[in-house]
């Protein structure tokens, strides 16, 4: 049975669903602000903001993704019966105040960001309500949700599994930091929670401090940085710092700490003398840097695969469903479905904060409401598409030369096997971080200097990060060893060791690669370039990431994409059914 104290909020709401039923699901509260809508029971678009703002994990509030995909599901904003948001300010108000009381140094900067930060907040959404519907008696009844309620439990009802395990872990959502679960139908029970500032998200986020890149942004970077130090020169330390006790809480030693007191700065001086000194951003990266983020990375996925094991215990449950920031830790997911006794793993393809306007609007509706589960989020093109007729129509008024092409799945993969770099603009784009063959970078794995190229060329990053491949669902076994399917590449495995310098591109310095496993049904163009690829050289794989350059969100127009591809090195453009080449400069003469 559900936890009472989890599903109380829920027992003044009478109302029958009709027929019609239109959830909109909002994430603007923390970062990574998005909007989506659920009609009855069916996710008909899911948008996050930085697309259209151009601003990355933007925190603003999703006006812009909000009307387009009222837009994209043909409603207005007179047929929202329901606004999910997944926040609820007041949830463990008073364990916050209590901590800010008894650690002074955090009293300022916790009312700055508890009390007038969440003010702010709560006037930006009202304000935007009332724009629409004047008062509350007129518009749809709102139901802040709570936050790892938005994530572990939002994920389950859009999961494949009718019972799980449910885990959300990030750096904190209404002072949780890790929620251990229970799902079975429309069903859940809270089974424990940790409390910040014991937090393996902020734990994470010192590390990538550490290491001299921007916490709750560039995570990714420490994640690709750990496989080139040496995890067990500090690991013994690192180790002593965190703990997990019998029923999967967290324990943090903070005296390495200051995140604790809201400190922009994350670590203490005890951590410098234990670790060395950070890096300045810029900087190169000495040794000890590099083994400081091996050994974090290694105990952050030694303590959840803990915490895994604690959770099938409690549940016996064969299947595990993962939230939240940390879950992004793709290096870690595939680790769990390596060495959990789960049988598989489910991670939304926006299993971060965006994904919790989703979360929220299918707590709402199956949790809340009570309607049986009848979708599963297994398909993440729930975005904006252009036809070619638009795509032509702004190609004609930036007087570009095209080509157009029938095939174009076939012309594509040509221009791989060539050695070109193509930027891939093609059908409703993606929801999430990563690139998923809708909004893409492509090139061929097999050329050895491909990696350093595009990171030098293309996206004007550090050498040293990785690319993933994506392969076609029935070929992955014969160059990774990933044994269930990866649609949206957050499960790290390895490449076969005989295949490793067949595919050097897509092959990290440990032998490791992010797979995204395809299926025709789902993408059929991207199916369809990657086996014509695989037709034309052997080897049915493509090394494939997000269409942007470093520090800009993933591209969403045809407009953004034109831009980019005149802003670094890629060699073509394919963007629908046209091809753009770049040509050689000419040279005027009086």
């Amino acid at each position: 049975m559900p936890n009472t104290k989890q599903t109380s909020q829920n027992s003044n709401i009478t109302d029958s669903v009709k027929k019609d039923q239109v959830i909109l699901g909002i994430n603007y509260y923390f970062h990574d602000s998005t909007a989506c809508i659920v009609k009855n029971g069916q996710l008909i678009a899911a948008l996050e903001e930085e697309r259209f703002n151009r601003q990355k994990h933007t925190r603003v509030f999703p006006h812009l993704s909000i009307n387009k995909c009222l837009e994209l599901s043909g409603v207005d904003y007179k047929a929202v019966d329901h606004i999910a948001v997944s926040i609820k300010p007041t949830h463990n108000l008073w364990k916050k105040v209590w901590f800010a009381l008894s650690h002074i140094k955090s009293l300022w900067p916790f009312i700055k960001h508890e009390l007038i930060h969440g003010f702010n907040k709560q006037k930006d959404f009202w304000n935007w309500y009332r724009q629409h519907w004047n008062n509350r008696k007129n518009g749809p009844k709102v139901h802040f949700i709570e936050h790892h309620l938005c994530h572990a439990a939002g994920s389950f009802f859009v999961s494949p599994y009718k019972e799980a395990a449910l885990l959300g872990i990030d750096g904190s959502g209404e002072w949780a930091t890790c929620w251990l679960g229970y799902g079975k139908e429309n069903k859940i029970e809270c089974l424990g929670q940790s409390f910040f500032p014991h937090s393996l998200g902020s734990f994470y986020e010192a590390v990538t401090q550490f290491c001299g890149f921007k916490t709750n942004y560039d995570e990714g970077k420490t994640m690709g940085l750990a496989p080139l130090g040496d995890p067990d020169i500090f690991k013994k330390k690192v180790e002593k710092i965190v703990s997990v006790d019998k029923n999967g809480r967290i324990n943090i030693d903070l005296s390495y700490f200051r995140y604790q007191n809201m400190d922009w700065r994350r670590c203490s001086e005890k951590f410098y003398q234990e670790f060395g000194q950070p890096r300045k951003n810029g900087e190169d990266f000495k040794p000890h840097h590099l083994n400081v983020a091996a050994a974090f990375q290694r105990v952050l996925e030694d303590k959840v695969l803990e915490i895994c094991n604690i959770l099938y215990q409690k549940t016996k449950a064969k299947y595990l469903v993962i939230s939240g920031g940390v879950s992004l830790n793709s290096v870690m997911n595939g680790r769990i479905v390596r060495e959990s006794p789960f049988e598989d793993v489910y991670v939304m393809a926006a299993a971060g904060d965006n994904g919790t306007a989703i979360g929220a609007a299918y707590y709402l509706y199956n949790g809340i409401l009570g309607q049986p589960r009848t979708f599963v989020h297994d398909n993440p093109y729930v975005g904006n598409d252009y036809s070619n007729e638009d795509i032509k129509k702004f190609l004609d008024r930036c007087k570009l030369p095209v080509e157009y092409h029938e095939d174009i799945s076939d012309k594509a993969a040509e221009l791989l096997a060539a050695g070109n770099i193509i930027g891939w603009f093609q059908g409703k784009m993606e929801i999430g971080p990563r690139a998923l063959g809708s909004r893409s970078i492509l090139a061929n794995p097999a050329f050895p200097q491909m990696k350093e190229k595009i990171n030098s060329e293309v996206k004007f990053r550090e050498a040293y990060r990785p690319f993933a491949p994506s392969a076609l669902l029935e070929s992955k076994q014969d160059f990774f060893d990933l044994r269930v399917e990866d649609p949206f590449m957050l499960k790290v495995c390895n490449v076969l060791k005989e295949k490793r310098k067949i595919i050097p591109a897509v092959t990290h310095v440990d032998g490791s690669a992010r797979l995204q496993t395809v299926k025709k049904e789902t993408h059929p163009l991207y199916y369809n370039l990657i086996k014509r690829l695989g037709e034309k050289t052997g080897v049915p794989v493509v090394l494939n990431t997000s269409f942007n350059i470093q520090g800009e969100p993933v591209v969403e127009s045809p407009r953004d994409a034109v831009r980019c591809f005149f802003s670094n090195g890629l060699d073509m453009l394919v963007i629908g059914n046209y091809l753009i080449k770049k040509q050689p400069i000419k040279k005027f003469i009086n």
